[in-house]
Formats: C-alpha cells, structure tokens, sequence
C-alpha cells in the first residue's frame, strides 16, 4: 500500500487514521474498511442468547424464551417437519437502524464494495465455526439481474474464502414481503444444482440477515435429506 494513501472509510468516506504506537510502527500496514464512528454503530450481539438462532435475551421478555430456546426455535423445534433441520445460526449484529441502511446500500443499490466493511468480523466467526462447505443463499435468475451480484457469495469471496453455491432457488417471490406463517408453509424453495457428494458434509449457509429463518431452514431442510451431516448458518445481521 502506497504510505502517501489514506483509507477512507467505506460508510461515512471520512478519513480512518492509522493507529499510533511501536506496534504500529513495527507490523505491516493493514487496510481499514471502517472508521471508529461507523464501526462503533455497528451493535454486536454480545451476552445470553438463544443456542440456536443467536437471538439475544438480555431484552427479551421472559414469556418469549423456555429455557436456552426462545419461543420461534422452540415452535420450529417442535414442529416434525423442521426439527433438527438447522443446527445453530450465528449471526454477527442486531438489525438496527444503521445496520439497515448500510444492507440496503450495499443489497439494493448494488454498492458491491461494502462486503469489504465486514470481512475480519466474518474471518473471526468463521474461523470457529467447522465446515467442509461455504453454501451461500441463492437469489433467483430475476433477482440476481435485478442487483447485479449475490451478496451472500460476496461476503464469502471478498473473506478471502472459498463459495460452493450447490443450491438454486425455484420461487422468485420476494420472502420480504410475506408474513411469518406464508413463510413457514411454502414448498419447497430450493433445488440441488451441482453433483458433489454431500453425504456426511459439514456445510454452513451464508446469508445477509436471518429474520424468520425460514429460508435457512427450508436450505437446511433439503440438504440434510440429500445427506449432509451438519448445518449451521451464519448471518451479518439478526
């Protein structure tokens, strides 16, 4: 990196100055994507969450949560045709207002860059999460022309991480716009496109934001019965 340059942050554009200190003197320069400001607005989900969506507890109402499940897991773990599909969700950040802005720019503006802003938060994670495959969230034929990319694989590409997209999506039908229950009840959304072997694959879903989790568990759903062993999610935002 030419040392005449200073990285701006991605968000806000404002200036990030480097740090100061022999640390900083002695190790080799790395690129900031994120001023403190920006960063700072970002609220990671820290404390007692629920063990499988990452839902936090700290202020959610007692009657929401039995035990370490809050009360949607508990209705899809109890439900004979999702349990044990989705193993566990992590998720990065809570959906705030700043959160929300910074998806829609980077989702449906198409201001591809922005992966870049959460690419040591998504190593970090990642790095402790086992997994044979990356499976990102597919977007449909008319979605994909629509943004121009899929953000869920370019989270993954831009980690400096290897993307296996083996899953397309049958319906276009924007999930946004559904309520909870039309979620739950669809067919079917996912199809296989790919004939690796999946039979005792460790496999994790890339997605943007987990709300419902639905779409995570009908991909889970369906790769379980095609064999894999495990699947866990990870999500920027919950």
């Amino acid at each position: 990196m030419n040392p005449f340059t200073q990285d701006r942050c991605l968000l806000c554009h404002e200036i990030i100055f480097p740090a100061v200190g022999w640390n900083a003197i002695f190790s080799r320069e790395k690129r900031h994507h994120l001023c403190p400001t920006c960063e700072g607005k970002l609220e990671k989900i820290e404390g007692e969450t629920c063990t499988i969506c990452s839902r936090p507890f700290q202020n959610l109402d007692e009657n929401f949560r039995t035990g370490d499940l809050c009360h949607d897991c508990l209705r899809w773990e109890e439900d004979p045709e999702w349990q044990g599909f989705l193993d566990k969700n992590e998720s990065l950040f809570l959906y705030n207002d700043f959160l929300k802005e910074v998806i829609a720019r980077y989702k449906f503006r198409g201001d591809y860059v922005l992966a870049k802003v959460f690419v040591e938060f998504i190593q970090a994670v990642l790095q402790t999460m086992n997994a044979d495959l990356l499976v990102p969230i597919p977007l449909s034929g008319e979605r994909l022309y629509e943004r121009g990319f899929n953000q869920a694989q370019a989270l993954v590409i831009e980690s400096g991480l290897t993307s296996t997209p083996i899953l397309s999506r049958i319906h276009s039908e924007k999930q946004s716009k559904k309520t909870r229950s039309e979620r739950i009840h669809l067919p079917q959304v996912f199809q296989i496109s790919t004939d690796i072997p999946l039979d005792g694959k460790r496999i994790i879903l890339i997605d943007d934001i987990y709300t419902t989790g639905s779409t995570l568990r009908h991909a889970a759903k369906l790769l379980k019965r095609e064999g894999a062993k495990s699947i866990q999610s990870f999500t920027l935002a919950r």
